[in-house]
């Protein structure tokens, strides 16, 4: 019994098969437009699975709060900086664990350097950032300048 399983045909864009394609290669563009590579690492890592770190980011009156949680990431091996209205998260990843027992000798090595932009929506002051780094979890507040508090307007949402 011949295959009845439709086949993409040269000029018939409205199939199946070529929906699926042009959806996936939309994927992969988006990926690309949504962020600034100006490194060849930054390319590569848009093809990278989950962000990391992991971010939490809290916005209140006065700053914005920002977690990281960094795992096996020394405070020496962090940089944070801020560039215009962007904070910087950038640091390198190194774990080695050795293991020796009767005649198997085990070695693991992690490692690899991550970076991760913040858009704050304002230029922090001098001296505007705060963090503290504990147990493999970096805090960050950072401070709003007077003049960003002072500009927040509430609207009114009226009904119909």
């Amino acid at each position: 019994m011949p295959d009845k399983t439709p086949t993409p045909r040269s000029g018939d864009h409205n199939s199946p098969f070529f929906q699926s394609m042009q959806r996936e290669m939309n994927q992969f563009f988006d990926r690309f437009r949504s962020r600034e590579m100006s490194t060849p690492a930054e390319f590569f890592d848009a093809f990278t699975g989950p962000a990391f770190p992991a971010l939490d980011v809290v916005e209140t009156d006065e700053a914005m709060e920002i977690t990281a949680e960094v795992p096996g990431v020394t405070e020496e091996d962090l940089d944070v900086t801020v560039s215009h209205d962007t904070l910087i998260l950038k640091g390198e990843k190194s774990n080695q664990h050795e293991e020796t027992k009767a005649d198997i000798h085990f070695v693991e090595r992690r490692y690899g350097s991550f970076r991760r932009q913040i858009p704050l929506g304002f230029v922090p002051a001098d001296g505007g950032v705060q963090a503290q780094f504990q147990n493999g979890v970096l805090k960050l507040r950072v401070l709003k300048p007077e003049e960003t508090r002072k500009n927040v307007q509430k609207i009114e949402i009226s009904k119909g």
